[in-house]
């Protein structure tokens, strides 16, 4: 009996990290569905990503600041006959003015692209996932989770949310064959900065605190293969990690685990 490949969808998939997860689980032999604001961009990797690897590569062009997205994705998927079995929350942005001076709607479509559709995203897969008692799921986080609260902007709130959410929701969902993992990159080779406009600045780092996006996924998926719920890739960002954060990553999560009042219910 002949076993369908498993579909993997990816957000923010046109470009960096989403982009090179596409290629890595294509190579693997994943089917995609990957999801975008750029349809041009989507559409030529998939036609690249289906030509090197033979396999079903499909693509919707969609804006996860729209509160109505996550629906339509998933539903594009089940109109598609595809069951969701790993979701790369990889979506997201930051933005580049103080909190006071940010239009709300800029800071409410913020929380929407990278707090709501990817906290909708893992409670519409999960049932799913469920049923058929395996699913991987990778919340982009960042290292900037570990650090203190940095002023005006939001980006260091919403990526610790996701750290603790996805550690929250492994506890939960490893009884059921579902780890979930959240990947917490330092600074990557990748358009973020550009599109931040903070490139200059960027540029004037020392090269050490840099990676490729391509040694962030393969730690980030082999991460989530192995059921650890963090994961801070490279060497540089597990020592800046551990040196903001008092207690270590794992006995976090643990003692988390031990005290978590729902566990016996």
């Amino acid at each position: 009996m002949t076993t369908s490949p498993r579909t993997a969808l990816i957000t923010g998939a046109s470009a960096g990290i989403g982009a090179t997860f596409a290629g890595h689980l294509a190579a693997h032999g994943y089917q995609l569905l990957l999801v975008a604001r750029r349809g041009d961009r989507l559409r030529e990797l998939a036609a690249q990503l289906t030509e090197r690897h033979d396999v079903r590569c499909e693509v919707l062009t969609a804006d996860l600041a729209d509160p109505a997205a996550p629906t339509a994705i998933i539903d594009h998927a089940e109109r598609l006959g595809l069951d969701i079995d790993v979701l790369i929350n990889n979506a997201g942005l930051s933005s580049k003015t103080p909190f006071a001076d940010t239009p709300w709607s800029t800071l409410a479509g913020e929380i929407q692209l990278m707090v709501t559709a990817q906290t909708e995203l893992i409670h519409l897969v999960v049932p799913g996932m469920k049923k058929r008692r395996w699913g991987r799921i990778v919340n982009l986080s960042s290292v900037a989770a570990f650090a203190p609260p940095a002023a005006s902007l939001l980006y260091t709130g919403i990526k610790s949310f996701t750290l603790n959410t996805s550690q929250a929701l492994d506890m939960e969902l490893k009884p059921h064959g579902i780890h979930v993992t959240a990947l917490c990159p330092g600074f990557t080779r990748t358009e973020f900065h550009d599109v931040m406009g903070t490139r200059d600045a960027a540029d004037h780092l020392p090269r050490i605190l840099w990676q490729q996006p391509e040694a962030v996924v393969t730690e980030g998926w082999a991460a989530v293969m192995k059921g650890k719920p963090v994961c801070v890739p490279g060497t540089v960002n597990k020592i800046s990690a551990a040196a903001m954060k008092p207690l270590p990553t794992r006995l976090g999560y643990f003692a988390g685990k031990t005290l978590n009042p729902f566990k016996n219910r």
